[in-house]
Parts: C-alpha cells; structure tokens; sequence
C-alpha cells in the first residue's frame, strides 16, 4: 500500500514574486520607451553635431555648451523619433523590421507616445534656449518638425523621392553644432549639411533594396519599388559619387588639411567601390554591404574633420 503523497508547499513569497513582476514590467516599459527614440539615429545625430562643434572651435568646445547641446539634439532626434512611431504604426505592422516596434504592436499605446514624442521636443527646446542660443534651438526643433512633418507625413507615402527631400532633416545636427560654438552658420557647416543631404539617399536605398518587398507590401515608394534594381544602382553610384566630390570641398577650400583630406579620399573610393560593385552584381549581400559601410563611412568622416581641426590647433 502506498503512502499517501502530500502536496508540495510553496515557499515562495507572494511579496517578493509581486515585486519582481512589476521591476520586470518597468524594465520592458524602459526598454520600448528607449526604443521609440530610435537611438542608433541619435549616435550618428551626435557624431555628426560633434564633429561640427570640434571644427567649429578649432579643438575642444566649451564643456557645458558641447554638453547642453548633444543632450539637446538627442532630445529633439528622440522627440521626432517617437512621433514617427506614432504616425507610421500602421505601416509599421505590415513589415517584418518594423511590426513588434512599440506602438506597432501596442505595446505602448499611440497617445502616450503621443504625449512623450512633445515633451521630448519641449525639454530640447527648453535646454537649449537656456544653455546655447536661439539659432541653435531653432535648428534643433526645425530638423525635429522637418522629420515628423515633411517627411513622415508628407513624403514618405507619396514619392520616390522621400528619403532624397526628406533626408534634410538628418543634415541639420552640424548646422546646430556649429551655431552652438559660434552663433552662426558659414561655409563649413553648410558644406557638412549637404555631404550628410548627399549620404542620405545612397545609405538608405541600399537598406530599401534589402526591404523592397516589404515596403511594396506596406505602400511605400521607396525607389526600389517603383524602379528596377538596377535604376537604383545607378542613382546609388551617382550619389555616392558626388558625396566624394563635395566631400573635398574643405580641402580645395583650405578648411581642413591632410588628416581629413587623406580620410575623405579613402572613404569616398571605398563608398563608390562598393556603389559600382552593387550596379554590376544586383547582389542583396552587396547592398547589405553598401548599408552598412556607409553608417561607417559617415561615422569616420566626420571624426576626421574634429580631428584635423584639432591637430592644427595643437600644432
């Protein structure tokens, strides 16, 4: 005859168990706020606006300027960011990269990314106007608007030619970067606008070509989707081409020296290198390539501009 078997006693706190949820459920609600700021454009927002300010002071800017602005600009790239999340939730559930993005898959619901999207924008607003000039707050807030208003909700569903106008919104970081060390805009930072204008359609088209189907799939017109492969290789390689000639102007112009000319150079042959091997071969792992260098190529070259502007003062 068998014993009878007593249920097991859990020793386990109701407390403690209650209280490991709810840090688990702020953990995950961090994590989709964190996400709908879109940090990895913030970086290269940063680096960029960085790059201007380390040129713009000829070595290292004023600490609690440089500081205020990049909290700044983060701010007012997050702000945009969410608010593209808002306004894209339906199409962003059509496609593969984009469906488990927070309000996509609502997770966080579209007022309350509503709500953080303008407070974003505000709190830029406020820092900057209180720690930089009203240049560089306009900047900041005019590239935010730009992203959500002209592109998000004007271009992005309606032409070919979205990413080419609306990449002027990610141009602006250097405009702010500058005017926040100078208070105003010259030649450099207006070269950096239009090498980061020029960027922006070969960068992102190679991403298009790897989600030609799902952005056909949400109705989106990118140009892969309306053209052939080969026709966006070819605008890919005529971009890519005027980016490493714009991208000397600051040497022919006697704005920077042998460090960045040196880099420019090297970087724009490879950009184009792989441009004309994706016009040759129509390869998905040639344009996953592209994608990727060019997040580099942008990366190093404005590195290289802080740092020859710093070595040339140090010298």
């Amino acid at each position: 005859m068998c014993a009878a078997t007593t249920p097991p006693v859990s020793t386990a706190d109701p407390v403690a168990a209650d209280a490991a949820h709810l840090v688990e459920v702020r953990r995950s609600l961090l994590a989709d706020l964190w996400e709908l700021t879109k940090p990895r454009i913030a970086l290269l927002v940063l680096v960029t606006a960085a790059g201007a300010m380390v040129w713009a002071a000829e070595g290292v800017p004023p600490v609690g300027i440089a500081l205020a602005t990049l909290a700044g600009l983060a701010l007012a790239s997050g702000g945009g960011a969410v608010l593209n999340h808002v306004l894209d939730r339906d199409i962003d559930r059509l496609m593969e990269r984009t469906r488990q993005r927070p309000v996509a898959d609502g997770r966080v619901s579209a007022p309350a990314a509503t709500v953080l999207g303008l407070l974003l924008n505000v709190a830029a607003a406020i820092l900057l106007l209180a720690f930089t000039n009203v240049l560089t707050a306009a900047f900041a807030l005019g590239g935010s608007a730009f992203y959500v208003v002209v592109y998000t909700m004007l271009l992005k569903r309606r032409t070919p030619q979205n990413i080419v106008i609306g990449g002027a919104a990610g141009a602006i970081p250097p405009l702010a970067g500058w005017a926040a060390v100078t208070g105003d805009v010259g030649l450099a930072p207006l070269v950096m606008f239009l090498i980061i204008f020029l960027w922006t359609p070969p960068h992102f088209w190679a991403l298009a070509i790897l989600k030609r189907d799902e952005y056909a799939n949400a109705g989106v017109p990118m140009l892969p989707v309306v053209a052939s492969e080969r026709e966006t290789a070819v605008q890919i390689l005529a971009y890519t081409v005027a980016l490493a000639v714009v991208s000397l102007i600051p040497v022919a112009t006697g704005l920077l020296g042998i460090v960045y000319a040196i880099a420019a150079v090297a970087l724009g042959a490879r950009f184009m290198q792989l441009a004309v091997r994706l016009l040759r071969t129509h390869s998905r792992l040639v344009a996953r390539a592209t994608f990727l260098y060019s997040l580099l190529y942008l990366a190093l070259l404005f590195a290289a501009m802080g740092a020859d502007r710093a070595l040339a003062a140090a010298i």
